[in-house]
């Protein structure tokens, strides 16, 4: 019998990594020779750079950068085992969970440390760029990123902007000139689940910006600094950065690789099962176990668990969900493509407990659900 186990991390509380060796665990209480397949997934969000390490046998290298508010943090990139691709994960070096609550402020947090790491990567002799967006403390539209690989923002006096993105309201001049050789002999590809604008009403700044510690009036001054910033860019490099797909993801990091990198924005589902061979490594499976930390509405948007869905069903493979929170009805679970979901709590308790208990809890439910299979049909 194969089980392939392809879950996404349980938010907070336990990695894809180690949801799939409790799900592996939990299998071979009941069936002890069954092959058990690990492919950890990710969406674009944190734990993309380790899943796709993981999954091509590759490594990571530590770099100390700047973090959001500038201070030095210690950041890790992953190099894959082409030794031709690096894997950013915006979230180590510009990630909201960087910061304590009361220092979040996406008036002045900034991506430097992300372009920090691109340069790292390119000291190494790395060209291909695979780059999650998720988990992002800022709302600069990437200036900081550029900034740091040699582009210049001026305001109207000839002074550049401070970081962050309450200063771009101020911008009058883009000068790119300096912008790193090495990044025209490069390709970007941008993994990420979010396709809203950079502005607007569905923009960066309104969707986003609170999460990250904007006020009401921070986000009305946070959106206008992004309009403003996209009107000096059209006007500069005839690219109208309100019009991209995508473009909000990452305070507006999406519109800023897209428009000076020339990176391809891609869905961060699609990106990684790719990069895995999700599809093939699938093949003759006789069931899949996925998983995500909630499944609710959400899940239905470029989810981990309606990826897998979609390749399972092209194979005819059953499809059984574990989670945190299950919060979809019957109709919705089948809308999704999957057979059934199961709530690894077994019980009301405390956020506390269950983000403690979500390892032994994953086993014991995993047991059950063989335990039931084993019953029926296998």
């Amino acid at each position: 019998m194969k089980i392939v186990v392809a879950p996404d991390s349980f938010k907070g509380a336990i990695t894809a990594r180690e949801i799939c060796t409790a799900v592996k665990t939990g299998v071979h209480h009941v069936f002890p020779e069954a092959d058990v397949i690990e492919l950890p997934l990710a969406d674009g969000g944190e734990g993309t750079m380790e899943t796709l390490v993981f999954a091509s046998r590759g490594t990571f290298i530590e770099v100390v950068v700047k973090g959001p508010l500038g201070k030095p943090v210690l950041a890790s990139i992953g190099l894959l085992s082409d030794q031709k691709t690096a894997v950013i994960e915006m979230a180590q070096a510009s990630g909201l969970t960087l910061l304590s609550e009361d220092e979040r402020n996406p008036l002045l947090a900034t991506t430097y440390g992300t372009g920090e790491l691109i340069k790292h990567a390119l000291d190494r002799n790395y060209r291909k760029f695979i780059i999650g967006l998720g988990g992002s403390a800022t709302n600069d539209g990437g200036t900081g990123m550029l900034k740091s690989l040699g582009v210049r923002f001026f305001s109207n006096d000839g002074h550049e902007l401070a970081e962050g993105g309450e200063d771009l309201i101020n911008l009058a001049f883009i000068d790119d000139a300096g912008l790193d050789p090495r990044i025209k002999e490069s390709s970007f590809l941008i993994a990420s689940d979010v396709t809203n604008p950079l502005c607007g009403p569905n923009g960066a700044s309104t969707i986003f910006g609170p999460q990250k510690g904007a006020s009401a009036s921070d986000v009305i001054k946070l959106d206008q600094a992004l309009l403003h910033y996209s009107k000096i860019v059209q006007k500069q490099k005839k690219m109208d950065l309100s019009q991209i797909v995508g473009g909000g993801a990452a305070g507006g990091m999406g519109a800023a690789l897209s428009a000076f990198l020339q990176a391809e924005i891609r869905s961060g589902i699609d990106v990684v099962m790719e990069s895995i061979q999700f599809e093939e490594r699938i093949e003759k499976a006789n069931l899949i176990i996925t998983g995500e930390g909630k499944l609710d509405s959400q899940t239905f948007s470029g989810k981990v668990i309606t990826g897998v869905s979609k390749y399972a069903k092209k194979q005819q493979i059953p499809v059984i969900a574990l989670c945190g929170s299950l919060q979809l009805n019957g109709n919705q679970i089948n809308e999704l493509g999957i057979n059934s979901a199961f709530s690894i709590v077994p019980g009301p308790c405390s956020l506390e407990t269950a983000m403690a208990s979500s390892e032994k809890w994953t086993i014991e439910r995993t047991e059950q659900i063989m335990r039931l299979l084993k019953g029926v049909s296998f």
